[in-house]
């Protein structure tokens, strides 16, 4: 007797849905973001994590101050089931009091124990909603991994940064973060 498998369809979890399923406190005590669908665990954060956020953030907004929105840990609609927390989104000045940001400037990453995900579900999620420049923080390697040219789902540029060096920002070339300053 032969038996037939069906595969079975799972519906990903849509952005509005996860956002009500907050209101509601369903996640208050777990630290997870939305990607694809997924409800994903995020990765504890270390003290070289944390230093590396507080150093970014007073670059950040002292460079940007008045021209772009530094959203430090903050939620970005990347699509209509995807809501990741980036450490850092560099979005245009506007009122996010309804609504997640959906367009960026930069997005970066600190990335040691998450750097898989980073480098992977977490890059091209970024590039197929058109995020024009995303860093990787690599705490591993000790450099900033800057990807730029989002085509599809993948980015057509990748540069390592490395202490001595700076980055020059693509929306706002007259500010520029040197690799020493970020990292020890």
């Amino acid at each position: 007797m032969a038996t037939t498998a069906t595969a079975e369809v799972i519906r990903p979890l849509r952005r509005v849905e996860y956002d009500q399923l907050i209101a509601l406190g369903a996640f208050e005590d777990e630290k997870i973001e939305l990607l694809d669908g997924e409800l994903v665990a995020m990765s504890p954060i270390g003290t070289s994590h944390n230093f590396v956020v507080q150093k970014l953030n007073e670059l950040l907004v002292l460079a940007l101050h008045g021209r772009a929105a530094v959203r430090p840990q903050c939620s970005y609609a990347a699509s209509e089931i995807s809501e990741p927390e980036p450490d850092f989104a560099v979005v245009p000045r506007a009122d996010y009091d309804d609504d997640h940001p959906s367009q960026a400037h930069l997005i970066i990453e600190v990335a040691e124990s998450s750097l898989a995900k980073d480098r992977g579900r977490k890059r091209r999620m970024y590039a197929s909603c058109q995020v024009p420049e995303y860093w990787i923080v690599n705490l591993v390697e000790r450099c900033i991994e800057v990807h730029r040219d989002p085509t599809g789902n993948a980015y057509a540029h990748l540069e390592r940064f490395e202490r001595g060096q700076s980055i020059q920002l693509l929306a706002f070339p007259d500010v520029s973060v040197a690799v020493a300053d970020v990292m020890k």
